[in-house]
C-alpha cells in the first residue's frame, strides 16, 4: 500500500511562496520554489497544483518550480465561459508573462499536457523542454471521456468526502496513496460555490462537439518543436502504451520513457523516479 504522504511533510524545509496574480484579467493561485530555469507543473482534469506537492521541494534544488491553478480549477478564476485548450493555453501563456518568463519548460499531466503540448505546438517561442506526463485520452475514447465527466461532475455535484475519495482513487494504481488530506483539500475546492457552475465548464472537452476542434492528432502535434519526453506509466486509466507508440510518431523526435507499477499520478507514486527523470531531460534532452 501507498506511504501516507503528507503535503507539508514533503515540502517542509522548502522556502514556498503561494501568491496571486492577475493573469490577463484572471487571479490565479501561484506556488513556487527554487531559482534557476523555469519549470512549470500543469495539473490535470478538476485538479490543482497540490498534485505536485511530492514533486516541488526536490526539484526546486535545481529549478524554479513553478505550479498553478489552470483557469476555472483550484483556487483560481472561475469565468462563466467553456475551457477549451486554447483557452487554457492562453491563460497558461499570461501567467507565464505575469511571472515575467521569457522562456520556460513545461511539464503538464492529463489534461495539462494537452495544454502543455497545444502551447509547444502554437507558442513555439515559449517552450524550451515539454514533458507529456500520462497526457491522457489521445485517441478519445469514449468509455473514458464518460468516466472522467460523471466522475468529476459527481464529485462537484454530490460533494461527500466517499464521492472526492472515488474520484481520486481512480487515478492511483495503489489507492493507499489517496490520504485523508489530499481529499480534504479536494473536498474543500470542489465545495466553493461557484464550482458547481464551473464544473460543467471544466469537463466541456469530454464532449466531442467540443473536443473535436483541439482533438490530438498529428496535423498541431507535428508543429512541436521542443525536445519533448512522453512519460507513460503502465497502469493508466486513460491511455494504453499503444497511444503512446502513437503519440511519439506525431510528435517529431520525441522520447518516450515509462514508469512501472502507477496510475495516473505518476507524481505522487512514483516521486523520486519521476523527479530524477525531469532532471535529467530539462538539463541534458534526454534520459
Amino acid at each position: 500500500m501507498g506511504e501516507k504522504i503528507g503535503m507539508w511533510s514533503q515540502m517542509v524545509g522548502t522556502p514556498l511562496r503561494q501568491y496571486y496574480i492577475n493573469a490577463n484579467g484572471i487571479r490565479t493561485r501561484i506556488l513556487e520554489a527554487g531559482e534557476g530555469e523555469p519549470l512549470i507543473f500543469i495539473h490535470g482534469t478538476g485538479g490543482h497544483l497540490e498534485a505536485y506537492a511530492r514533486n516541488i521541494s526536490g526539484l526546486s534544488e535545481n529549478f524554479r518550480v513553478i505550479a498553478y491553478d489552470m483557469v476555472g480549477h483550484g483556487f483560481s478564476d472561475k469565468p462563466d465561459r467553456s475551457y477549451t485548450i486554447d483557452y487554457l493555453s492562453d491563460h497558461l501563456i499570461s501567467v507565464a508573462k505575469g511571472l515575467g518568463l521569457e522562456t520556460f519548460s513545461l511539464s503538464g499531466e492529463s489534461l495539462g499536457g494537452w495544454v502543455a503540448a497545444w502551447t509547444a505546438a502554437h507558442h513555439p517561442e515559449f517552450v524550451n523542454k515539454l514533458i507529456l506526463n500520462t497526457p491522457g485520452n489521445i485517441t478519445n475514447k469514449l468509455e473514458v471521456m464518460k468516466q472522467v465527466k460523471d466522475s468529476t461532475v459527481k464529485a462537484v455535484m454530490e460533494a461527500t468526502y466517499e464521492n472526492v475519495r472515488t474520484r481520486l482513487e481512480w487515478l492511483f494504481h495503489d489507492k493507499g496513496f489517496v490520504t485523508d488530506e489530499l481529499i480534504a483539500i479536494r473536498y474543500k475546492i470542489y465545495t466553493q460555490p461557484e464550482f458547481k457552475k464551473a464544473v460543467h465548464h471544466i469537463v466541456c472537452l469530454q464532449d466531442w462537439d467540443i473536443r473535436k476542434d483541439f482533438a490530438w492528432g498529428p496535423e498541431w502535434c507535428g508543429q512541436i518543436k521542443s525536445p519533448t519526453l512522453l512519460l507513460w506509466t503502465d497502469n493508466d486509466p486513460t491511455g494504453t502504451l499503444e497511444e503512446a507508440q502513437l503519440l511519439k510518431s506525431w510528435i517529431p523526435g520525441s522520447m518516450l520513457y515509462v514508469i512501472g507499477d502507477a496510475g495516473h499520478w505518476p507524481q505522487w507514486e512514483k516521486a523520486g523516479e519521476f523527479n530524477d527523470i525531469h532532471r535529467t531531460f530539462i538539463r541534458e534532452g534526454s534520459y
